[in-house]
């Protein structure tokens, strides 16, 4: 122990899990361009294994040295068992690999193409990656992860290569970790506190072999759910080409980013992995132990069992799989000083090895108690491709999850949805439905509008339908449901009231994610318009369609500086960030209720009524009761009728005036109004709510 390659002084002791596997080889090589190692050892059996574990230490190995496995015994896939022992294999322990493709390798031996290797990647070279020898030394220079309670958080989820790949990004080395830190200046001004990255553990882009038929151009696999190896940050985001410099870099960022006070959470992709199905390839799991590491058929073992919609699953619940998950997950933490993990298809580590899901799943509540990950934020989809849907219900006590229900709630409600006034507004307190029942808080939901996968912000206000044609599916990809609106014209338009309504929902949508009770999280770009061209599912454009651009910060300052403002008007007030749901009653610390609905009239609101309109009051009286801090009263109006709404307002507290602090429907910059400039209403009985608009009161 431990499992992987560990140097220490002039020794590196290898060790590596496979219990059905008969003999193991450990392949070093000089060059990582080479196919043949230039020294090989074989396990012998009564010294160099101890139970399942397979272990040697090697002297006099060069700094980062390169090897890989090959694992021999039985080949039988209907029994389970694929070991081959001419097929080189990764470590799943090993901290990096070199900046090889072996899809490309395949192309290149004939497998459906069309375009000539150098057409598919320039940079990337063809073959099988080699594992890298790693030292842990790093001079982290005080640092420690920042572990910010979820309430206090402001999500920011972005891609490392797609934040600064584009020309216009201004930076010295585009599409890295270094180029994330040269952007920290831009995350700072913003004001988020969180940055989740999409995965970063190493995956292989040319595993798509799909073409965009538009300009005939192989498509990648850019969003990279698809993991070879758990343990590796992935080598083509470093800026440079040495081996294992994906390390370094990855923790100078890490560490950058923390000296802003920017925590780091990374989207981790347990529920599959880039072996695919029974057709796919053999890389590491599949020919340690494949009828361990992976769910398989009971009637059949040469066949997977496929909750990921990627063609295997991952047996997340066999101990041997949930050591690994641990092992990883510590290592992230205690090594790289990651602050965060959300799991995606998160309930797959929820069913047994038959593929149940499970009321007590030991993954789930290991991770929730595992002593070392104990203040770190674990986020759950929760959710997979197999039909279980968890949202509100999944196990292991301390998870957080991405709210759905939110998302699609919220989109309704501006939409102009009738009847959604109720759902807007158990949404905007928290999810009480969801989370109160088995004692979580409102900050387990993460709240979103945009992520990833979907329509950006501003496509959301662009176009009714998909527009993913270039995928090379026939646009039949990508979720149909999308609760969007163009507003009277499909796409890009010149024309200044549809553009003038799209501007007024974005900042309506954005302003109402930050003063929701949850945890917000923000789809990096949707600060600056970002456009996909209504494409809703460019998990394959690594390209200008998915990338950052630049330019649309100064094109669209007004939705950039509305953000910012938005972002430090929430964190200025705990009203908007409570650490428990609002009781119903009346408060504890004075005779007005903590929250109270209104209708435009100023009377408690009809909730079966089709109206989308209502209004709010939040009492500030010991809004953190943790820090037993006050805050101001709110008085809050939504408007997302097609008419202008007149709103009786309800007396300011004892000695106290009403203020406009925000109001979408007011050009920038007097849309949003810093703290101390707020506007004093000469009117304190009534306020006019335009058509598709929100205002924000403040009592001072």
């Amino acid at each position: 122990m431990p499992l992987g390659a560990t140097p220490t002084g002039n020794v590196v002791n290898f060790s590596i899990f496979t219990r059905n596997g008969k003999n193991v080889i450990l392949d070093i090589y000089e060059d990582e361009d080479d196919d043949t190692p230039c020294f090989s050892y074989e396990f012998d059996p009564e010294i160099n294994r101890t139970g399942d574990l397979w272990h040697v230490a090697l002297k006099g190995l060069p700094e980062n040295a390169l090897y890989l496995y090959r694992v021999g015994g039985e080949f039988n896939p209907e029994k389970g068992f694929r070991f081959n022992q001419n097929e080189s294999l990764i470590d799943p322990y090993a901290k990096a690999l070199t900046n090889h493709s072996i899809f490309l390798q395949k192309r290149k031996e004939g497998i459906p193409s069309g375009l000539s290797v150098e057409e598919l990647d320039e940079n990337i070279k063809p073959g099988m990656p080699k594992c890298v020898v790693i030292d842990d030394e790093f001079d982290w220079q005080g640092d420690r992860p920042l572990n910010y309670p979820l309430r206090f958080s402001v999500l920011y989820e972005t891609h490392v290569k797609g934040f600064t790949a584009s020309k216009d990004s201004n930076v010295r080395h585009p599409g890295t970790y270094k180029g994330i830190i040269e952007k920290i200046p831009y995350l700072k001004t913003l004001g988020i506190t969180s940055l989740e990255l999409l995965p970063i553990h190493e995956f292989d882009e040319n595993e798509n072999i799909q073409v965009n038929p538009k300009n005939g151009k192989r498509l990648k696999n850019y969003w990279g759910y698809s993991t070879i190896n758990f343990f590796s940050p992935k080598a083509s985001y470093s800026s440079s080409k040495e081996k294992g410099a994906a390390v370094r870099e990855f923790k100078e960022m890490v560490r950058e980013l923390h000296k802003a006070g920017i925590e780091v959470i990374l989207d981790v992709v347990f529920n599959h992995t880039a072996e695919g199905n029974e057709k796919g390839l053999t890389l590491s799991f599949r020919g340690l132990d494949n009828s361990i590491y992976y769910m398989l058929e009971e009637n059949n073992k040469a066949y997977y069992k496929n909750y990921s919609g990627c063609g295997n699953t991952f047996n997340c619940n066999h101990p041997i799989v949930r050591s690994l998950i641990i092992d990883c997950l510590r290592y992230w933490v205690t090594e790289m000083h990651i602050d965060g993990f959300r799991f995606d298809l998160g309930s797959i580590l929820g069913r047994d090895q038959s593929g149940r899901l499970m009321e007590n799943p030991p993954m789930l509540e290991r991770i929730a108690e595992d002593p070392v990950l104990r203040n770190t934020k674990i986020i759950a989809e929760a959710w997979d491709a197999g039909g279980a849907y968890q949202v509100g219900w999944f196990p292991g006590g301390r998870w957080a999850e991405w709210n759905d229900r939110y998302r699609d709630d919220m989109r309704k409600f501006w939409r102009g949805d009738g009847f959604m006034a109720r759902h807007f507004a158990t949404r905007l307190t928290g999810s009480s439905d969801l989370y109160l029942r088995d004692g979580r808080k409102p900050f387990h939901s993460i709240n979103f509008l945009t992520s990833h996968d979907g329509f950006t912000l501003n496509d959301l206000v662009s176009y009714n339908g998909k527009h993913n044609e270039e995928n090379g599916e026939h646009n039949r990809d990508g979720n149909n449901n999308n609760n969007s609106f163009n507003y009277g014209f499909e796409g890009p338009t010149v024309n200044s009231a549809i553009e003038k309504i799209r501007v007024q929902q974005i900042k309506n949508f954005i302003l109402t994610l930050l003063i929701s009770q949850g945890a917000p999280m923000l789809l990096g770009g949707d600060e600056i318009r970002r456009t996909q061209n209504g494409n809703n599912n460019a998990y394959c454009q690594d390209n200008e369609i998915s990338w950052y651009k630049w330019s649309d910060l100064e094109k669209n300052k007004d939705i950039f500086e509305f953000t910012r403002k938005v972002i430090k008007f929430r964190l200025s007030h705990p009203a908007f960030m409570r650490p428990e749901f609002f009781s119903g009653r009346d408060g504890q610390y004075n005779a007005i209720p903590d929250i109270t609905w209104f209708n435009e009239q100023g009377l408690p609101p009809d909730w079966s009524r089709g109206e989308n309109y209502i209004a709010l009051r939040l009492d500030g009286s010991k809004a953190d009761v943790i820090a037993d801090r006050d805050d101001n009263d709110f008085f809050i109006m939504f408007n997302a009728s097609p008419c202008d709404i007149t709103f009786h307002v309800c007396s300011a507290p004892r000695n106290k005036k009403w203020y406009r602090a925000v109001d979408t429907s007011y050009p920038s910059p007097v849309d949003i109004l810093e703290s101390g400039k707020e506007e004093y209403l000469k009117n304190q009985n009534v306020y006019v709510v335009p058509s598709k608009s929100v205002a924000v009161l403040i009592s001072k």
